[in-house]
């Protein structure tokens, strides 16, 4: 995985599905455009702001509530490069590594706005806004080939899985 850098959107804790992709949007005509209306709830705006390689940072129980993959398939689609947070639900977390969206468990000082640097090789999250530099438990390599590759489907269509 290489070095990613990008803008902080900053969440509190328990930050539920729901408020990712609202269930309502997850109709068929939407499935190729959930980027839309990513947090439209909690945070109006923001699917329009966000720009390729932005990073959400959060604090524990990231992705709790329903089990659909739809949600970090929609932070995919919206250019998020990977999401911080102190701890994430068990079922976002595996949707996400089988959708190919990288997650990084650390606690760090950002704030809204803040230019931060994922080194997920090293363990390293760096905040370009203050200086802080943060590390953080690398995965295991064949996590990290899943993520890279895209996903479970990508590896599994590369013949590789």
């Amino acid at each position: 995985m290489d070095v990613l850098k990008g803008k902080a959107w900053c969440f509190g804790d328990h930050v539920d599905t729901d408020q990712i992709i609202p269930a309502e949007r997850l109709v068929a005509e939407n499935l190729d455009h959930l980027n839309e209306f990513i947090f439209e709830k909690v945070r109006p705006g923001m699917a329009q702001a966000v720009q390729k390689g932005d990073i959400i940072v959060a604090g524990r129980n990231f992705g709790c509530g329903s089990s659909r993959e739809h949600a970090p398939r929609s932070l995919l689609q919206a250019g998020i490069s990977c999401v911080v947070a102190e701890s994430f639900a068990r079922i976002f977390f595996r949707n996400s590594l089988n959708v190919g969206l990288l997650l990084i468990e650390c606690s760090a000082d950002v704030s809204e706005g803040d230019l931060l640097e994922v080194r997920p090789k090293e363990g390293k999250l760096i905040n370009l806004s203050n200086g802080m530099e943060f590390d953080f438990q690398q995965y295991p390599e064949f996590i990290s080939e899943l993520v890279s590759s895209g996903g479970l489907l990508e590896l599994i269509r590369e013949g590789r899985f």
